[in-house]
């Protein structure tokens, strides 16, 4: 069935089933090619008649992700220019039913709104309005490019929230009543834009990832000028325009590469180095002149309810595939830690709450509050007695195969759950092993997925997903686990390790 829906650009015609109507590939704004490259998002260009919108659109330009990550993280490349687009779930016959906006993660680097994993079918089905987009990423969204604006890709993504405070009330959404959510980089995005204080969401909800995360300009321009060296051009906006995008990803991926294998803060700068990632959003006097923990403490986002936390072995996603967790010697793990700027002491104080713990597990145990337990704790305190603030952390360990056996309650592991698609993702990823069967494994737990969906539902629609909010007295946090409980203080003596960064 064809649903015909009106926007400030033109007609959409979209789908409608079981009782979900859906409208794929809208452009929320112009290709960002041609002219318009390395430039500010434009308004896309308006349409005569109805345009289809029942499939998804082209994505950003992207490198698939490294082995092994590549089996475990499901990625979508949709060829085309016309890649600023958004998807919408929305329920049939809705009027001002509750919005959420989803920004993906993948590192700055990965990702699309189009993935599997974020089919917005289940928001729908329980009367919310759910919307996907992409962003430019890499290069094209973050890169430091001298005669080019920068944090194009989060001008992207604010953008898209423009464009949804302007149009989904014609899908039966609320303006007013719109929760922003996303995961890792996609949780740093959403804090960054709470910090910027734009009156664009009333909620917003940060799954691993917060508010710690800005890159200094002079770190960005050594990113910058090693993708420079590899293409053979100068490192600045006009001669990148003059690179195919295919011919930047290849670059960039290269780079990037060579940031994880190699952290030397004298190469790469401090601030890239310790966030572990090439690309992210860059100081701007005009947009961006601090970390945004800092803006919070400053009581910026205090008139909007935040629900915040992590997963519990965050780190294991990265170590664990290549077997690092089995493998890092007590002074390899030691040499790790202090590269990404934690203490290897730690390593040690965390051994007593792990008495099997090998090296590899306390390195990844350490890096997971580092970069983002503490990192949420951090926003939840900083708010805390002065704006609703929850925090959740997600304890359920995958039951994956092979390779991927000791992933544990890993980065990205709550993503199903909270989408509840845990149907659409026991695929043998994309190197076509079938032993990963995902990141969840065979028979993930069902009823998981119903109550921490069912929570992410009520904090949209209500503000209150069902638990105390976070004080620094009792520190409540929701664990989700097989049997879901509220902890106070988890791993106390871990967490006072912790100076404030």
């Amino acid at each position: 069935m064809h649903v015909i829906v009106g926007t400030a650009y033109g007609k959409l015609r979209g789908t409608a089933s079981d009782g979900v109507t859906r409208f794929l590939g809208v452009p929320y704004a112009a290709p960002p090619f041609g002219p318009h490259r390395f430039r500010p998002p434009q308004p896309p260009v308006a349409w005569d008649g109805v345009r289809d919108a029942d499939a998804y659109g082209p994505t950003a330009p992207k490198a698939p992700y490294p082995a092994p990550l590549d089996a475990l993280l499901q990625e979508v490349a949709v060829d085309g220019e016309d890649c600023l687009n958004l998807n919408i779930w929305a329920p049939a016959a809705a009027t001002a039913a509750p919005v959420m906006v989803w920004i993906h993660g993948g590192a700055f680097r990965n990702g699309s709104g189009s993935a599997p994993a974020y089919d917005g079918s289940g928001f729908a089905r329980d009367g919310v309005v759910c919307v996907t987009f992409n962003y430019r990423l890499g290069v094209e969204g973050f890169a430091e490019l001298p005669g080019a604006p920068r944090n194009r890709g989060l001008l992207d993504q604010i953008a898209a929230l423009a464009w949804v405070r302007d149009n989904i009330a014609a899908f039966g959404g609320d303006p007013g009543n719109v929760t922003v959510f996303g995961e890792s980089a996609g949780a740093m995005s959403v804090t960054t834009l709470l910090a910027l204080d734009l009156g664009l969401f009333r909620r917003a909800i940060a799954q691993s990832g917060a508010g710690q995360i800005l890159q200094e300009p002079e770190d960005a321009s050594k990113v910058t000028a090693a993708v420079a060296d590899r293409l053979g051009v100068a490192p600045t906006a006009e001669a990148f325009a003059a690179v195919g995008p295919a011919e930047v990803v290849a670059a960039q991926a290269e780079v990037a590469a060579h940031v994880a294998a190699f952290p030397d803060p004298r190469r790469w700068g401090i601030s890239t180095v310790r966030s572990g990632m090439a690309f992210m959003p860059v100081r701007d006097d005009t947009l961006l002149p601090r970390p945004p923990i800092e803006a919070v403490r400053d009581g910026a986002g205090r008139g909007v309810d935040v629900l915040i936390g992590s997963n519990t072995e965050e780190f294991r996603l990265y170590l664990a595939p290549g077997g690092l967790t089995k493998l890092l010697s007590t002074d390899a793990a030691a040499r790790f830690l202090d590269v990404m700027g934690f203490d290897p002491a730690y390593a040690a104080a965390y051994a007593a709450n792990r008495p099997d713990a090998r090296p590899g597990d306390l390195a990844a145990a350490v890096a997971t509050d580092g970069y983002f337990r503490m990192p949420a704790y951090r926003v939840a305190e900083a708010r805390a007695g002065a704006a609703a603030t929850w925090v959740y952390e997600f304890a359920w360990r995958s039951g994956a195969t092979g390779p991927a056996d000791e992933l544990g309650a890993c980065h990205a592991l709550e993503i199903g759950f909270v989408f509840d698609t845990l149907d659409r993702l026991d695929g043998a990823g994309h190197s076509g092993h079938a032993e990963h069967t995902g990141l969840a494994g065979p028979n993930p737990p069902q009823s998981l997925a119903d109550a921490m969906h069912a929570a992410w539902v009520a904090f949209a629609r209500d503000g209150d997903p069902g638990w105390p909010t976070y004080d620094t007295a009792t520190r409540p946090v929701r664990v989700f686990d097989t049997e879901t409980r509220l902890v106070h203080d988890p791993r106390s003596d871990e967490r006072a390790l912790w100076p404030e960064r």
